[in-house]
């Protein structure tokens, strides 16, 4: 009997372990993913002009990451009402970063390259061709948006506003609340972010298969 229990021990205590070590690595994976509060899902990423940004650049700053494709509705009518391009100018000498971010197929660096020069776009629109950075944030939709505190802390995750529309000439309705605009304002007064998850909408990120 001892000589058929012993293996069967060794046996048992080898899954034991094969089971904690798969856990382990499954809480580091996860340690990985965006988290309100937690540390910002470090990255480094090429712009349309071949220069690598990372986000650890802008320590010390608030950076807002607007996940973009140029070819839906839902941020085609965001540019035409000049949301994002106005925000991040209203806010460029408060100490606050805005970079674009093209997953996919998405990322092409000369569609990009033509999609800022039409909307006067001043800010970094950076290539994430296989997802990692998306995946990392968890990104769903164009646009989702994303905001790092001067901490490094992801402080608020979602839509821009509270009136998802994807018809690109529908114009802004009276009392749109812009959650990102009212998260800026609230950081700059020192006061935590009373909003700090919303529903993202608009079409699906790219993602490569």
């Amino acid at each position: 009997m001892r000589k058929i229990l012993t293996p069967l021990a060794g046996l048992a205590v080898l899954a034991l372990a094969l089971s904690l070590a798969i856990a382990a690595d499954e809480k580091k994976e996860g340690s990985g993913k965006a988290q309100i509060g937690a540390p910002a899902p470090a990255f480094s990423l090429q712009d349309t002009g071949g220069k690598t940004v990372s986000l650890s650049d802008y320590s010390g700053k608030i950076v807002v990451l607007e996940w973009v494709n140029p070819d839906c509705p839902f941020v085609q009518r965001h540019y035409n009402l000049k949301t994002m391009t106005s925000l991040a100018d209203k806010n460029k000498e408060k100490d606050v970063v805005w970079l674009g971010i093209a997953t996919g197929g998405t990322a092409d660096a000369d569609k990009l390259k033509s999609f800022a020069e039409k909307e006067s776009i001043g800010y970094p629109i950076l290539l994430d061709p296989e997802g990692a950075t998306a995946k990392a944030y968890s990104a769903k939709t164009t646009p989702h948006m994303f905001i790092i505190d001067k901490e490094g802390k992801l402080v608020y995750a979602g839509g821009i506003d509270d009136q998802p529309n994807g018809d690109p000439k529908a114009p802004l309705k009276e009392g749109t609340v812009n959650y990102v605009d009212k998260a800026l304002s609230e950081i700059q007064a020192g006061q935590p972010v009373s909003n700090p998850e919303t529903k993202s909408y608009g079409c699906s990120v790219k993602y490569k298969r």
